[in-house]
């Protein structure tokens, strides 16, 4: 085996998530810096907008290294998409497909549903409350609880930080509701 097909492979939880949790220690000794991806666009706007808002008002250059970081994730993201994905049929739970299949979604290719991802969809009531909506409130949640879920639950757990641990329940509470509850409604639409 090469190392691109074992590249390709599924890498388990206790390999994949160590190196994740290992970003938190290498930001704080190598420069006391904080892991979180949603304060990029913060600095992206307070970089290019030139406008009097107290909340870009600050000294955006001093945190480049963030737009760097998200820079790299956004690249090995489009490296892995490109040369390291697994030709194969993905297999999901049968139980799932027809879970799927009762909310009318049979067309799939890979994980994505191209009964749900498309244009037609995303310009239906359905799209627009599914894309537009849940955007929406991704965004207001992620600013209202100072962060975005890999920012709370990485670097704020693991620095004991009892909002982060906080936000974090919420966030997991919200997506079981959403999940189990609300999107079944949704799609059914």
């Amino acid at each position: 085996m090469n190392i691109i097909d074992w590249l390709r492979q599924p890498w388990p939880w206790y390999v994949a998530g160590p190196l994740i949790g290992l970003m938190v220690p290498l930001l704080l000794v190598l420069g006391n810096k904080s892991f979180g991806i949603s304060s990029s666009l913060r600095h992206i706007c307070a970089a290019c907008i030139p406008a009097n808002i107290p909340f870009f008002k600050y000294d955006w250059k001093k945190e480049i290294w963030n737009l760097f970081f998200v820079t790299g994730v956004f690249i090995g993201g489009v490296l892995a998409a490109s040369l390291l994905s697994n030709p194969g049929a993905i297999l999901i739970h049968p139980k799932l497909a027809e879970e799927l299949a009762g909310y009318g979604i049979t067309n799939r290719e890979g994980l994505v549903p191209k009964d749900l991802f498309n244009w037609d969809t995303l310009l239906s009531v359905k799209g627009i409350i599914l894309m537009v909506f849940g955007g929406f409130l991704v965004g207001f949640g992620t600013r209202y609880a100072g962060g975005c879920t890999s920012g709370h639950a990485i670097m704020g757990l693991s620095t004991l930080q009892w909002p982060s641990l906080i936000a974090t329940i919420s966030f997991m509470a919200g997506g079981f509701i959403v999940a189990n509850l609300i999107l079944p409604l949704i799609l059914k639409l």
